[in-house]
């Protein structure tokens, strides 16, 4: 058995912790709880959670024995690579994640929340050769959509964000009109099971600007339908197909821009089945498997695990 790396990722979403040994991996995950009719949490309440919630995930992993030979120990210790980029609910993963690290004697890795969605949709997608050159990556979560251009750089990657959207996410989007029909929160699954039920395929063509369009007014549209009595199945349709015809449009307008470049999508919207066919079709995209499209730490433990191997723990 290779090396073993231990990794966390403490999300405003999401509890998890994975361990990878190359060819082998193992996430193991959990969903904060939002109150019924809510649209998010309070960073308060998330950092809560994930103290209560982050040594359970460890505990499976070691049940299971897969906690055996670890060699270092990363986490996910701010949403981006980027100056003055933070998040209160990351600590809890930083923080375990030290603390294991030094009573091991291992290193321990840092890496960026969106840095291991990018590691994670590419080695689940079959793909882990795009960390080692140029492409775009489309990250599509419930707080953010952001096309960006990804560079490798060491054993990590850099992200630069050159399009998206200027306001509201399309997971915002998607949760808050699942919110409005009643559905549970994450509502991405729920307006997935809707879609098949649409007898109405209209939707709105939002104003694309370059790369970047905003998604704000569609919450309006949503609320009119809903107050016109439009049936769930429909709304669910015209919110999924708003989202998918600009991602489409962005993504061809990026790809004239940088020909040849592949296009790897990461984040919970990436695993709706109507907006990865239309991708597929009609961009060429590759996706992470649904499993590792959401939230979770194996990303993590894909850096740890390059950076280990690539003497890059100091």
């Amino acid at each position: 058995m290779g090396i073993q790396c231990l990794g966390f990722d403490t999300s405003n979403y999401t509890t998890s912790a994975a361990v990878f040994g190359g060819g082998t991996a193992e996430n193991r995950g959990r969903l904060l709880t939002v109150p019924e009719g809510a649209l998010g949490l309070r960073q308060s309440d998330a950092l809560f959670q994930h103290v209560k919630r982050l040594h359970l995930m460890v505990e499976q992993l070691r049940q299971e024995g897969a906690l055996d030979q670890i060699a270092a120990v990363g986490a996910s210790t701010r949403p981006r690579e980027v100056e003055g980029s933070y998040m209160p609910c990351f600590l809890v993963g930083e923080g375990e994640g030290r603390a294991l690290a030094a009573a091991l004697g291992v290193p321990f890795c840092p890496c960026s929340h969106q840095q291991g969605h990018v590691a994670a949709a590419a080695w689940s997608a079959g793909r882990e050769d795009l960390l080692d050159k140029p492409h775009l990556a489309w990250h599509l979560s419930g707080g953010t959509t952001e096309l960006l251009r990804v560079e490798p750089e060491g054993h990590t990657v850099r992200a630069e964000v050159v399009g998206g959207t200027s306001d509201i996410a399309a997971g915002q989007l998607v949760d808050r009109a699942g919110v409005l029909l009643g559905l549970p929160f994450p509502a991405g699954k729920a307006l997935d099971a809707l879609y098949p039920e649409a007898d109405d395929t209209s939707f709105y063509r939002v104003k694309l600007n370059g790369l970047t369009f905003s998604l704000s007014g569609m919450e309006n549209k949503v609320k009119e339908l809903a107050e016109k009595g439009e049936k769930p199945a429909n709304i669910a349709r015209f919110t999924i197909d708003t989202i998918l015809n600009v991602l489409v449009r962005a993504t061809r307008e990026a790809q004239k821009k940088w020909p040849g470049l592949p296009v790897l999508c990461s984040g919970g919207v990436a695993s709706n089945r109507q907006i990865r066919a239309a991708m597929e079709r009609e961009c060429g995209s590759v996706f992470a498997q649904p499993q590792y499209a959401t939230d979770n730490a194996l990303g993590v433990a894909i850096l740890t695990h390059r950076a280990l191997e690539r003497g890059a723990t100091g």
